[in-house]
């Protein structure tokens, strides 16, 4: 039994090199590509409560500005909701909203946009209960597609800057 142990304990130790040379590397470790984007992108402020969900979600990811940004991020936010279930009665039983957000990031000192892209993304709420579940379902619904283009867009900004200094 402990010659076993003695074994996996020497096979983990022998494969220990050949994970740690896997190529991978933390995006916000010491020489990531993206740590430059830590705490030194200034996020453009909201204008309504899609893009006050989405900014507070980009400052939980890229971290609050420190007053000395390197960067801005601006953004553009479009939603729509669709209809996609419907009772025999022909009442809407579930929605799904579509949500897509252009952003463009751009060094602070010489207003030159570096980067910019789009993502898209959709959730679906049902609409089957009160008014007041329906409301809730929507407004979360909201929120949710608000993370999923925050994470689209933190992917993104995280790529570019692994292949191109920051």
């Amino acid at each position: 039994m402990s010659l076993y142990n003695r074994r996996s304990i020497l096979l983990m130790t022998a494969a220990a090199p050949l994970v740690a040379g896997c190529g991978f590397e933390p995006v916000y470790g010491p020489d990531g590509g993206a740590s430059g984007l830590l705490n030194n992108v200034l996020v453009d402020e909201p204008t309504n409560n899609q893009t006050y969900l989405l900014v507070r979600e980009l400052e939980d990811r890229l971290g609050r500005s420190n007053g000395a940004e390197t960067y801005g991020l601006s953004m553009s936010v479009k939603t729509s909701r669709k209809s996609v279930g419907k009772t025999v009665a022909q009442v809407t039983s579930r929605f799904d909203i579509l949500g897509e957000a252009t952003f463009a990031l751009r060094n602070m000192d010489t207003r030159e946009v570096v980067t910019s892209g789009k993502v898209d993304g959709f959730v679906g709420y049902s609409a089957s209960g009160s008014t007041v579940s329906e409301l809730a379902a929507e407004s979360d619904a909201y929120e949710r597609l608000m993370i999923i283009l925050a994470d689209k867009i933190v992917v993104q900004l995280q790529a570019y800057g692994t292949t191109n200094p920051l």
